[in-house]
């Protein structure tokens, strides 16, 4: 099996299976089932370090673009972007740390 065909599904059921409230209706990740799924889901180095655990309040506001106090999958999406863009310049050898910049304050300190 290609490696895309094995990413996406695992991606889409992660995020169904901390986003599940049981009767299959609920698809979101508030803040304590996002800060599980990624305590839980991250376990490289390279990425578990561009989320802390003790700062899940403002990976909440960052990602919760709509304002609900929930990530929906979309907004989750939107997450691992991230992660795999942050990934993708430490491997170039060209950072990979977490800035604050104007546009998106979740993204690396590199621009693609």
């Amino acid at each position: 099996m290609a490696r895309l065909d094995q990413v996406i599904p695992n991606i889409v059921d992660i995020f169904m299976q901390y986003a599940d409230d049981g009767e299959g209706k609920k698809c979101q990740l508030n803040k304590e089932e996002l800060q599980k799924m990624l305590e839980e889901q991250i376990q490289s180095p390279e990425l578990k370090d561009k989320i802390n655990a003790d700062d899940i309040e403002e990976a909440m506001q960052l990602l919760d673009k709509n304002h609900d106090g929930e990530v929906n999958f979309r907004e989750f999406c939107r997450c691992i972007c991230v992660l795999a863009k942050c990934y993708y310049h430490k491997k170039r050898g060209r950072g990979g740390k977490r800035g604050k910049g104007k546009d998106d304050k979740d993204e690396c300190d590199q621009e693609d």
